[in-house]
Order: C-alpha cells, then structure tokens, then sequence
C-alpha cells in the first residue's frame, strides 16, 4: 500500500525547499500518495513540477496555519494529522504542526513527524527570534527527527534549540547534475547584444534574497552586460523599481517562474547570489552542476559548496563593490568563466547529485514509519 503522506509548508510557491521536496515525490513514485498544505494560501506553483502520474492533492478542507497557537486551532491541526502515516513540516511557517504533535501526539495516537528547516525570512536573516527559539524546543521534542541541509543549521540546531545529537540529521542538497551537461535552451524574450553577458539568478523574490542589491551590483558593472532574474515572489516590483531607478531597466529582464533549469541555466554566463541569509542554496548547487562561475555572499554554507577556485569571488553581503568588481572580473575573462565552472561541475559530481540526497530521505522516512524499504519501489 502507497504510503500516505501529509507535506505542510510555509510556502508552495517553487523555492529551494519546494524544489527539494517535489523532486522526492516524483522519485518515489507510486510508492508514495501526497497530501500538501500551505501556510500561505494560494502559493502552490511549485505543484507544476511534479511529474506526471504523482498521486498529489491539495486540500481545502486542511486546518489554519496561522494565527495564535491556541489549544484548539493546534487540536485541529492534530485531529487532521491522523488521517496519514507520515507527516512531514517544513520552517518556521509550518511549526505550529509541530507543536501541534508536541501536545495531542500521544492522546491522538498521531504518526510521526519529521520538521525539516532550510533557513530563515528576513525577519531572523541576523539574529534568530529568541520567542520562537523557546517555542522550537519545546516542540521539536515531538519530532521523530529534525533535517537540516547544512552545517551552520545543524550548529544551531543542537547549540541553540538544544536538539540531542541523535535527532538532528545533516542530508546536503542534491541536484541530477548528469541532466545539467545538455546544451540549454534559450530564456524566450532575451535577446544579448554583441559582447554582452549573461548574468543569471534563480531565486524566489523575497526581501532575504536582496535581489535589489544585485540590481545595484549589475548597475555598477564596467563590462558590457545583461541580468536575468528568473523567479516569482511579492519583491517583483521592488526589484523592477530599483532597476529603473539605477537606469539599467532595459538590461534587466524578469521572465518569472521558469520550470526544470536544467533545460536553460546552462545559458547564463555566470550565476550570482545576493542573499543576505542562505544555508545551504539548490539554485547554487544547479549553477554548479550546469558548469558556471558564481559571484556570490557569503552566507551559511556557501563559502564550502563552491569549488576552491571560486572562492575568489564569494564576497562578503554588505560589500556591493566587491560584488560588482566580482561581476567584472568574470564578465572580462571568459578563459576564467570556463575554468571556475568546470571545477563548480566536478564538485556537484562529486558531493552533490542527487542519488543520494534520495537514498537518504528514503531511508530517513522509512525508518520513521518503521517501514525501512517503503520508498525504494517508487524510485525511478
């Protein structure tokens, strides 16, 4: 029988997290039925890359997910858990599902659960709540496990939200990079001049992604250029306004939410990231694997994902000159370009695919529901 699975998100809206989890539900194929929930009603766009064939839903009739954490909203959130043999929660946004274990678990008899965190809003991109550090210890007592993708999460993790070192679990992002070596597509309605770059970033359009900054990092590029914002998010016009504002409006392009990257990455020249908290990045992770230099912040896990060649060029977040002087000194050299991105490619080989971020999670929930092969049929 599939395995039924409860998934409750912050968000749906196709993000790094998103990403993550699609990719696992289209892996384990029919091995596994889906049930997903939004803290943010509406933002489901990431369901247009599930794969054809997954058994997922998205249910109106799921409890709140905001709001006070009173007894009997979180009851709710319990009594509708029961439904499932595996409940997975995914950030801040989710964790009153996690609380919601914590108290009515045992009287409800509820299955288990397994919060996953990938970072922080812009809200904790500096310093963490000290309330809601309270409140993820108390509920992460219930949690079967605590997943984190990266090593500054995992720090605080056990440092911070005193989590014992057996319920914490480090799986790094994975990526095909095999799909990555394809020659890329074209972004529609992009069209370079003569000497002109490519400067590309895939990133939901949040404030803690400070896309703005690299509008002005872009505007302050010697060489011949254009920037390429591929994503969807409510800081679009922010993002635009700044672009206008820095006179570059006609260089900048905003194509949106663009599916599978592994068909157009490949066509940027360079990737950047301008973040100002990130852990452990997938869009990262798919530059590399496409083969492209990256100019980026440095920012949790990112000065040790990239291969020691980029290492140059990973700035620190409030220094935009450095970033704009990065952006140049690839933009000028394409002999370094091509060298930097062989070595991101070979790194993403290496320490990064895809196969065994799976066979981990595989592992992970089968154990949970005490089912160790549940998920190993569904893999294709």
């Amino acid at each position: 029988m599939p395995v039924e699975i409860l998934h409750i998100h912050s968000t749906f809206a196709l993000g790094g997290k998103e990403a993550r989890a699609v990719r696992l539900m289209n892996a384990f194929g029919a091995a596994a039925r889906h049930a997903v929930l939004s803290a943010v009603p509406g933002e489901v766009s990431a369901r247009a890359a599930l794969a054809p064939g997954i058994e997922a839903h998205f249910p109106d009739d799921g409890p709140p997910l905001t709001g006070a954490p009173t007894p009997w909203r979180l009851r709710r959130i319990a009594a509708y858990m029961r439904r499932f043999d595996l409940v997975l929660t995914y950030n801040w946004g989710a964790f009153d599902a996690v609380m919601a274990r914590r108290l009515y678990g045992r009287a409800m008899a509820l299955p288990p659960l397994i919060h996953h965190e990938d970072g922080f809003n812009a809200d904790e991109a500096t310093a963490l709540n000290p309330r809601r550090n309270r409140y993820r210890r108390l509920g992460l007592a219930a949690a079967a496990r605590l997943v984190v993708p990266s090593e500054r999460l995992e720090g605080i993790a056990r440092i911070v939200w005193k989590q014992p070192e057996e319920r914490v679990v480090r799986i790094a992002n994975g990526v095909p990079v095999a799909a990555y070596a394809a020659a890329p597509e074209p972004l529609p309605g992009i069209e370079r001049q003569p000497g002109e770059v490519l400067v590309g970033t895939v990133a939901g359009l949040r404030p803690v992604k400070n896309l703005p900054r690299l509008v002005r990092a872009f505007a302050a590029m010697t060489s011949p250029a254009r920037l390429v914002i591929v994503g969807a998010g409510p800081e679009s016009e922010r993002i635009a306004a700044e672009a206008r504002r820095r006179g570059v409006a006609d260089r900048v392009h905003m194509p949106g939410f663009r599916a599978d990257p592994s068909r157009w990455i490949g066509g940027f020249d360079l990737f950047a990231l301008s973040s100002d908290s990130e852990q452990f990045p997938i869009s990262l992770l798919e530059a590399m694997a496409a083969g492209l230099p990256a100019v980026a912040t440095a920012v949790g896990d990112v000065p040790h994902m990239l291969a020691a060649d980029n290492a140059p060029l990973v700035v620190a977040p409030e220094d935009e000159a450095a970033f704009a002087a990065a952006l140049d000194t690839l933009a000028a050299r394409p002999d370094l370009r091509r060298a930097i991105g062989r070595a991101n490619r070979e790194k993403a080989a290496a320490a990064y695919d895809e196969a065994t971020m799976i066979a981990r999670y595989a592992a992970l929930y089968g154990e949970a529901i005490g089912r160790p092969h549940a998920f190993t049929t569904g893999r294709s």
